[in-house]
């Protein structure tokens, strides 16, 4: 076995994303057609460091995950996530939300809404080491590494829902590749509004701070109650990605 992540004497083997597994989304298919199938990141979920923090946990419906995404290029491509959307809040039109931080290396954050099968807004954050990123609800998100070493990367997200690849999927990828030239829309979007590029920025009316460890909030677990009720932080989210 190889990519153990040791979590505070928890050995934890990964979830492993493989190049084949993201085929469609890809935005070099010849260079695609040249090569072997291979590892792309590793994705370590549900960390703890003691059992009171795992009770905690199960108990506000929230788990906490690590991933890792070595340098590579998928041909002219960065190596990016696989991008997905999160599904509604049972009763509610509102998608669950999600926080990213990260903890080695840089990541380059796309975010995009989708309204009636329409992107609405694409937003871009460059986050270097301690840096927070909220995805707010009704956004799809990707990841990219476009640098020269390893991103390494934590999440708090809600536990009893899962992912929704196939919007991303089905349209080749998220609205926009990242290339070794820059940004390039992707055509299979009918439209797609011009790449807002925000700065990272804290969320004192989440609790969560630059260059602060994120997973400390296991101890103020109230404070990440906006990612199982984002019905009741609809202000707030309009006010961080504005």
């Amino acid at each position: 076995m190889g990519n153990e992540l040791d979590f505070y004497g928890s050995i934890r083997t990964p979830d492993v994303r493989m190049l084949y597994d993201m085929k469609e989304v890809l935005f070099d298919r010849e260079w695609l057609g040249q090569v072997k199938n291979m590892e792309l990141y590793y994705m370590y979920r549900d960390l703890y460091r003691s059992e009171s923090d795992l009770e905690t946990m199960k108990e506000h419906n929230i788990r906490y995950d690590i991933t890792v995404i070595p340098p590579k290029m998928l041909g002219r491509e960065y190596v990016k996530t696989a991008g997905h959307y999160h599904p509604f809040v049972p009763g509610t039109k509102l998608s669950y939300a999600e926080v990213y931080q990260v903890l080695e290396g840089k990541a380059t954050y796309l975010l995009q809404k989708q309204e009636d099968n329409m992107i609405t807004d694409v937003v871009v954050y460059n986050a270097e080491k301690g840096d927070c990123v909220v995805i707010p609800s009704g956004y799809g998100h990707i990841t990219i590494n476009a640098t020269g070493e390893t991103l390494k990367m934590a999440n708090w997200v809600a536990s009893d829902f899962s992912s929704v690849y196939e919007p991303i999927r089905d349209l080749s990828g998220a609205a926009y590749y990242l290339l070794v030239d820059g940004f390039v829309r992707n055509p299979d979007y009918s439209e797609a509004p011009a790449i807002r590029f925000m700065e990272t920025t804290d969320y004192p009316e989440l609790g969560i701070f630059g260059g602060k460890d994120m997973y400390d909030l296991v101890n103020d677990s109230g404070k990440l109650k906006f990612l199982t009720r984002p019905q009741d932080y609809v202000s707030i989210f309009e006010k961080v990605i504005a």
